[in-house]
Protein backbone atom coordinates (compact mmCIF):
# COMPACT_ATOMS: atom_id res chain seq x y z
CA UNK A 1 0.00 0.00 0.00
CA UNK A 2 1.48 3.32 -1.07
CA UNK A 3 1.23 6.48 1.03
CA UNK A 4 -1.24 7.97 -1.45
CA UNK A 5 -3.44 4.84 -1.34
CA UNK A 6 -3.33 4.70 2.45
CA UNK A 7 -4.09 8.41 2.87
CA UNK A 8 -7.03 8.13 0.46
CA UNK A 9 -8.85 6.02 3.08
CA UNK A 10 -9.67 9.25 4.95
CA UNK A 11 -12.09 11.57 3.12
CA UNK A 12 -11.64 14.30 5.75
CA UNK A 13 -8.13 14.86 4.40
CA UNK A 14 -9.53 15.99 1.04
CA UNK A 15 -10.33 19.31 2.70
CA UNK A 16 -8.64 19.56 6.07
CA UNK A 17 -5.11 19.36 7.37
CA UNK A 18 -6.40 17.14 10.16
CA UNK A 19 -3.83 17.32 12.94
CA UNK A 20 -5.87 16.29 15.96
CA UNK A 21 -5.60 12.50 16.28
CA UNK A 22 -4.46 13.09 19.86
CA UNK A 23 -8.14 13.83 20.52
CA UNK A 24 -9.80 11.63 17.88
CA UNK A 25 -8.24 10.17 14.77
CA UNK A 26 -9.74 10.54 11.30
CA UNK A 27 -12.30 7.93 10.31
CA UNK A 28 -11.49 5.80 7.28
CA UNK A 29 -14.08 5.10 4.64
CA UNK A 30 -13.99 1.34 5.28
CA UNK A 31 -14.46 1.91 9.01
CA UNK A 32 -17.66 3.88 8.49
CA UNK A 33 -18.88 1.47 5.82
CA UNK A 34 -18.45 -1.47 8.20
CA UNK A 35 -20.22 0.40 10.99
CA UNK A 36 -23.14 1.44 8.77
CA UNK A 37 -23.51 -2.03 7.24
CA UNK A 38 -23.77 -3.57 10.69
CA UNK A 39 -26.27 -0.96 11.86
CA UNK A 40 -28.41 -1.65 8.78
CA UNK A 41 -28.23 -5.37 9.52
CA UNK A 42 -29.46 -4.62 13.04
CA UNK A 43 -32.26 -2.57 11.52
CA UNK A 44 -33.69 -5.41 9.44
CA UNK A 45 -32.62 -8.49 11.44
CA UNK A 46 -32.83 -7.24 15.00
CA UNK A 47 -30.11 -7.11 17.62
CA UNK A 48 -30.98 -9.91 20.01
CA UNK A 49 -31.31 -13.16 18.07
CA UNK A 50 -29.10 -16.11 18.97
CA UNK A 51 -27.32 -15.78 15.64
CA UNK A 52 -26.53 -12.11 16.19
CA UNK A 53 -25.35 -12.78 19.73
CA UNK A 54 -22.97 -15.46 18.47
CA UNK A 55 -21.68 -13.04 15.81
CA UNK A 56 -21.08 -10.47 18.51
CA UNK A 57 -19.05 -12.94 20.59
CA UNK A 58 -16.97 -13.90 17.55
CA UNK A 59 -16.30 -10.26 16.70
CA UNK A 60 -15.19 -9.59 20.29
CA UNK A 61 -12.58 -12.31 19.80
CA UNK A 62 -11.40 -10.63 16.58
CA UNK A 63 -11.27 -7.20 18.21
CA UNK A 64 -9.32 -8.54 21.19
CA UNK A 65 -6.79 -10.15 18.85
CA UNK A 66 -6.41 -6.96 16.85
CA UNK A 67 -5.83 -4.81 19.92
CA UNK A 68 -3.41 -7.38 21.38
CA UNK A 69 -1.41 -7.21 18.14
CA UNK A 70 -1.00 -3.44 18.57
CA UNK A 71 0.65 -4.08 21.96
CA UNK A 72 2.46 -7.25 20.91
CA UNK A 73 0.86 -9.32 23.67
CA UNK A 74 -1.27 -12.43 24.09
CA UNK A 75 -5.00 -11.71 23.64
CA UNK A 76 -5.68 -13.49 26.94
CA UNK A 77 -4.09 -10.49 28.68
CA UNK A 78 -6.30 -7.90 26.95
CA UNK A 79 -9.66 -6.59 28.14
CA UNK A 80 -12.06 -4.69 25.89
CA UNK A 81 -12.98 -1.30 27.31
CA UNK A 82 -14.72 1.81 26.06
CA UNK A 83 -11.79 4.18 26.74
CA UNK A 84 -8.46 4.70 28.43
CA UNK A 85 -10.29 6.49 31.24
CA UNK A 86 -12.43 3.43 31.93
CA UNK A 87 -9.38 1.16 31.82
CA UNK A 88 -7.56 3.32 34.38
CA UNK A 89 -10.62 3.28 36.64
CA UNK A 90 -10.85 -0.53 36.41
CA UNK A 91 -7.26 -0.91 37.59
CA UNK A 92 -7.40 1.68 40.38
CA UNK A 93 -10.65 0.22 41.76
CA UNK A 94 -9.30 -3.32 41.62
CA UNK A 95 -6.11 -2.58 43.53
CA UNK A 96 -8.01 -1.79 46.76
CA UNK A 97 -5.71 1.05 47.76
CA UNK A 98 -6.24 2.92 51.02
CA UNK A 99 -5.17 6.07 52.81
CA UNK A 100 -1.92 4.45 53.96
CA UNK A 101 -0.90 3.71 50.36
CA UNK A 102 0.81 6.13 48.01
CA UNK A 103 0.44 6.47 44.25
CA UNK A 104 3.07 8.50 42.41
CA UNK A 105 1.93 10.30 39.27
CA UNK A 106 3.11 13.34 37.30
CA UNK A 107 1.94 16.91 36.89
CA UNK A 108 1.26 16.35 33.17
CA UNK A 109 -1.41 13.66 33.33
CA UNK A 110 -4.88 13.66 31.78
CA UNK A 111 -7.91 13.55 34.07
CA UNK A 112 -8.73 10.14 32.61
CA UNK A 113 -5.84 8.85 34.73
CA UNK A 114 -5.58 11.26 37.66
CA UNK A 115 -9.33 11.24 38.28
CA UNK A 116 -9.38 7.51 39.11
CA UNK A 117 -6.08 7.91 40.98
CA UNK A 118 -7.65 10.54 43.23
CA UNK A 119 -10.84 8.50 43.68
CA UNK A 120 -8.85 5.41 44.71
CA UNK A 121 -8.50 6.68 48.27
CA UNK A 122 -4.71 6.48 48.18
CA UNK A 123 -2.42 9.37 49.05
CA UNK A 124 -1.44 10.96 45.74
CA UNK A 125 2.11 12.19 45.18
CA UNK A 126 2.47 14.48 42.14
CA UNK A 127 5.98 14.70 40.72
CA UNK A 128 7.43 16.61 37.79
CA UNK A 129 7.16 14.66 34.56
CA UNK A 130 10.65 13.21 34.39
CA UNK A 131 12.07 9.84 35.30
CA UNK A 132 14.36 11.37 37.91
CA UNK A 133 11.55 13.24 39.68
CA UNK A 134 9.19 10.26 39.65
CA UNK A 135 11.82 7.93 41.11
CA UNK A 136 12.80 10.52 43.73
CA UNK A 137 9.16 10.69 44.88
CA UNK A 138 8.99 6.97 45.69
CA UNK A 139 8.82 6.06 49.39
CA UNK A 140 8.29 2.77 51.28
CA UNK A 141 4.56 3.53 51.20
CA UNK A 142 4.40 3.79 47.39
CA UNK A 143 2.29 1.03 45.90
CA UNK A 144 1.93 2.16 42.27
CA UNK A 145 3.37 4.44 39.59
CA UNK A 146 0.53 5.81 37.44
CA UNK A 147 1.65 7.84 34.44
CA UNK A 148 1.57 8.20 30.68
CA UNK A 149 3.90 6.62 28.15
CA UNK A 150 3.62 9.77 26.04
CA UNK A 151 2.49 12.92 27.85
CA UNK A 152 -0.62 14.40 26.26
CA UNK A 153 0.66 17.92 26.96
CA UNK A 154 4.29 18.10 25.84
CA UNK A 155 4.58 14.89 23.83
CA UNK A 156 7.51 13.77 25.98
CA UNK A 157 8.01 10.00 26.15
CA UNK A 158 8.80 8.49 29.54
CA UNK A 159 11.22 5.59 29.89
CA UNK A 160 8.94 2.88 31.25
CA UNK A 161 11.67 0.26 31.45
CA UNK A 162 13.81 2.52 33.64
CA UNK A 163 10.90 3.44 35.90
CA UNK A 164 9.99 -0.21 36.39
CA UNK A 165 13.57 -1.38 36.86
CA UNK A 166 14.64 1.33 39.27
CA UNK A 167 11.44 1.45 41.33
CA UNK A 168 10.46 -2.22 41.35
CA UNK A 169 6.85 -1.03 41.59
CA UNK A 170 3.73 -1.89 39.57
CA UNK A 171 3.18 0.43 36.59
CA UNK A 172 -0.22 1.66 35.38
CA UNK A 173 0.44 3.28 32.01
CA UNK A 174 -1.89 5.61 30.16
CA UNK A 175 -1.25 4.66 26.54
CA UNK A 176 -3.70 7.09 24.94
CA UNK A 177 -0.97 8.98 23.04
CA UNK A 178 1.27 6.02 22.31
CA UNK A 179 -0.73 2.93 21.26
CA UNK A 180 -1.09 3.10 17.49
CA UNK A 181 1.20 6.14 17.21
CA UNK A 182 4.61 4.72 18.16
CA UNK A 183 5.89 1.15 18.53
CA UNK A 184 4.82 -0.12 21.94
CA UNK A 185 6.66 -2.78 23.91
CA UNK A 186 4.62 -3.45 27.01
CA UNK A 187 7.59 -5.23 28.54
CA UNK A 188 7.30 -5.40 32.31
CA UNK A 189 4.38 -2.96 32.61
CA UNK A 190 1.64 -4.33 34.81
CA UNK A 191 -1.23 -2.39 33.22
CA UNK A 192 -1.31 -0.59 29.87
CA UNK A 193 -4.34 1.21 28.47
CA UNK A 194 -5.41 1.91 24.89
CA UNK A 195 -7.69 4.62 23.53
CA UNK A 196 -8.67 3.19 20.15
CA UNK A 197 -10.48 6.25 18.77
CA UNK A 198 -7.25 8.24 18.73
CA UNK A 199 -4.27 6.90 16.78
CA UNK A 200 -6.01 3.66 15.78
CA UNK A 201 -8.77 5.72 14.11
CA UNK A 202 -11.58 3.56 15.52
CA UNK A 203 -15.10 4.74 16.35
CA UNK A 204 -16.09 5.62 19.89
CA UNK A 205 -16.40 4.11 22.43
CA UNK A 206 -13.52 1.68 22.07
CA UNK A 207 -10.35 0.89 24.00
CA UNK A 208 -8.37 -1.81 25.70
CA UNK A 209 -6.55 -2.71 28.90
CA UNK A 210 -3.51 -4.96 29.12
CA UNK A 211 -3.20 -6.80 32.44
CA UNK A 212 0.02 -8.74 32.97
CA UNK A 213 -1.38 -10.96 35.75
CA UNK A 214 -5.22 -10.95 35.72
CA UNK A 215 -5.41 -13.20 38.77
CA UNK A 216 -3.80 -10.50 40.95
CA UNK A 217 -6.32 -7.74 40.18
CA UNK A 218 -9.75 -7.81 41.80
CA UNK A 219 -12.81 -7.46 39.58
CA UNK A 220 -14.22 -4.38 41.28
CA UNK A 221 -16.81 -3.33 38.66
CA UNK A 222 -18.01 -6.47 36.90
CA UNK A 223 -19.89 -6.16 33.63
CA UNK A 224 -21.94 -9.01 32.23
CA UNK A 225 -18.91 -10.01 30.17
CA UNK A 226 -16.83 -10.47 33.33
CA UNK A 227 -18.34 -13.83 34.23
CA UNK A 228 -18.87 -17.29 32.81
CA UNK A 229 -21.55 -18.20 35.39
CA UNK A 230 -23.24 -16.64 38.41
CA UNK A 231 -25.89 -17.43 41.01
CA UNK A 232 -28.73 -15.54 42.64
CA UNK A 233 -26.45 -14.05 45.29
CA UNK A 234 -24.34 -12.36 42.63
CA UNK A 235 -21.35 -14.64 43.21
CA UNK A 236 -19.73 -15.39 39.87
CA UNK A 237 -16.99 -17.32 38.14
CA UNK A 238 -14.70 -14.81 36.39
CA UNK A 239 -13.99 -15.10 32.69
CA UNK A 240 -10.57 -16.40 31.76
CA UNK A 241 -7.70 -13.95 31.66
CA UNK A 242 -8.17 -10.22 31.30
CA UNK A 243 -11.62 -10.70 29.72
CA UNK A 244 -12.95 -10.56 33.29
CA UNK A 245 -12.24 -6.82 33.12
CA UNK A 246 -14.22 -6.21 29.92
CA UNK A 247 -16.21 -3.05 30.58
CA UNK A 248 -19.54 -3.79 28.96
CA UNK A 249 -20.97 -4.93 25.68
CA UNK A 250 -19.76 -2.87 22.73
CA UNK A 251 -22.48 -3.05 20.06
CA UNK A 252 -22.03 -4.87 16.77
CA UNK A 253 -21.79 -1.71 14.62
CA UNK A 254 -18.99 -0.25 16.74
CA UNK A 255 -17.21 -3.61 16.92
CA UNK A 256 -17.35 -3.88 13.13
CA UNK A 257 -15.91 -0.38 12.81
CA UNK A 258 -13.15 -1.16 15.31
CA UNK A 259 -12.11 -4.32 13.47
CA UNK A 260 -12.11 -2.50 10.13
CA UNK A 261 -10.03 0.32 11.58
CA UNK A 262 -7.45 -2.08 13.03
CA UNK A 263 -7.03 -3.65 9.61
CA UNK A 264 -6.44 -0.39 7.76
CA UNK A 265 -3.00 0.65 9.02
CA UNK A 266 0.04 0.09 6.77
CA UNK A 267 3.13 -1.75 7.96
CA UNK A 268 5.21 1.42 7.68
CA UNK A 269 2.95 3.54 9.89
CA UNK A 270 5.36 4.05 12.78
CA UNK A 271 8.31 5.05 10.63
CA UNK A 272 6.17 7.46 8.63
CA UNK A 273 4.57 8.95 11.75
CA UNK A 274 7.95 9.61 13.35
CA UNK A 275 9.34 11.10 10.14
CA UNK A 276 6.48 13.54 9.53
CA UNK A 277 6.35 14.59 13.20
CA UNK A 278 10.07 15.35 13.02
CA UNK A 279 9.57 17.52 9.95
CA UNK A 280 6.65 19.30 11.60
CA UNK A 281 8.75 20.03 14.68
CA UNK A 282 11.68 21.33 12.65
CA UNK A 283 9.55 23.64 10.53
CA UNK A 284 7.59 25.07 13.46
CA UNK A 285 10.74 25.63 15.51
CA UNK A 286 11.74 28.54 13.28
CA UNK A 287 8.61 30.46 14.24
CA UNK A 288 7.40 29.38 17.70
CA UNK A 289 8.71 27.75 20.87
CA UNK A 290 8.32 23.98 20.42
CA UNK A 291 8.21 22.14 23.76
CA UNK A 292 8.13 18.56 22.44
CA UNK A 293 11.61 16.97 22.59
CA UNK A 294 12.86 15.67 19.22
CA UNK A 295 12.17 12.02 18.47
CA UNK A 296 9.79 11.44 21.36
CA UNK A 297 6.33 11.08 19.81
CA UNK A 298 3.92 12.03 17.04
CA UNK A 299 2.66 15.00 19.05
CA UNK A 300 4.17 18.43 18.43
CA UNK A 301 3.23 20.94 21.13
CA UNK A 302 4.25 24.56 20.83
CA UNK A 303 3.83 27.87 22.63
CA UNK A 304 2.57 30.58 20.27
CA UNK A 305 3.42 34.24 20.87
CA UNK A 306 -0.27 35.16 21.06
CA UNK A 307 -3.41 33.60 22.50
CA UNK A 308 -3.54 29.83 21.82
CA UNK A 309 -7.33 29.71 21.47
CA UNK A 310 -7.26 32.51 18.92
CA UNK A 311 -4.59 30.71 16.93
CA UNK A 312 -6.58 27.46 16.91
CA UNK A 313 -9.64 29.37 15.66
CA UNK A 314 -7.60 31.17 12.99
CA UNK A 315 -6.11 27.88 11.79
CA UNK A 316 -9.56 26.31 11.60
CA UNK A 317 -10.63 29.13 9.29
CA UNK A 318 -7.81 27.93 7.03
CA UNK A 319 -9.06 24.30 7.30
CA UNK A 320 -6.24 23.29 9.64
CA UNK A 321 -7.41 21.40 12.73
CA UNK A 322 -5.22 21.42 15.84
CA UNK A 323 -5.95 21.66 19.55
CA UNK A 324 -5.38 24.17 22.31
CA UNK A 325 -4.36 22.68 25.66
CA UNK A 326 -6.40 24.82 28.11
CA UNK A 327 -4.51 26.45 30.94
CA UNK A 328 -1.09 25.51 29.58
CA UNK A 329 -0.55 28.18 26.89
CA UNK A 330 0.09 25.43 24.35
CA UNK A 331 -1.20 24.38 20.94
CA UNK A 332 -0.81 20.74 19.94
CA UNK A 333 -0.50 19.29 16.46
CA UNK A 334 -0.95 15.53 16.10
CA UNK A 335 0.98 14.08 13.16
CA UNK A 336 -0.28 10.70 11.97
CA UNK A 337 1.20 8.40 9.37
CA UNK A 338 -1.46 9.84 7.04
CA UNK A 339 -0.18 13.43 7.46
CA UNK A 340 1.32 14.93 4.29
CA UNK A 341 4.01 17.53 3.77
CA UNK A 342 1.30 19.80 2.40
CA UNK A 343 -0.58 19.48 5.71
CA UNK A 344 2.54 20.67 7.55
CA UNK A 345 3.01 23.55 5.11
CA UNK A 346 -0.59 24.65 5.70
CA UNK A 347 -0.05 24.52 9.46
CA UNK A 348 3.19 26.52 9.37
CA UNK A 349 1.79 29.07 6.94
CA UNK A 350 -1.23 29.54 9.21
CA UNK A 351 0.95 30.00 12.29
CA UNK A 352 3.10 32.58 10.48
CA UNK A 353 0.04 34.45 9.19
CA UNK A 354 -1.74 34.60 12.56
Amino acid sequence: MTFEEARAQFPVLDRYAYLNAGASGPLARQTVEALVAEAERNLVRGRASKAEFERLLAMRVDARRGLAAVLGVDPVNVALTDSTSRACAIVLAGLDLGADDEVVTTDQEHFGLIGPVHASGAYVVVAEASEEAVLAAVTPRTKLLALSHVLWTTGRRLDLDRLKRDSGLPLLVDGAQSAGAIPVEVGTCDFYTVSAQKWLCAPEPTGALYVRDPERLRVASPSYAAQTSYDASGAFTPADGAARFDSGFIGLPVLAGLIAALGGHPDWRYERGAEIAGRCRERLAGHVEVVTPPGHSTLVSFRPPGDPAELVAALFERDVIVRELPGRNLVRASCGWWTSDEDITRLVDGVVAA
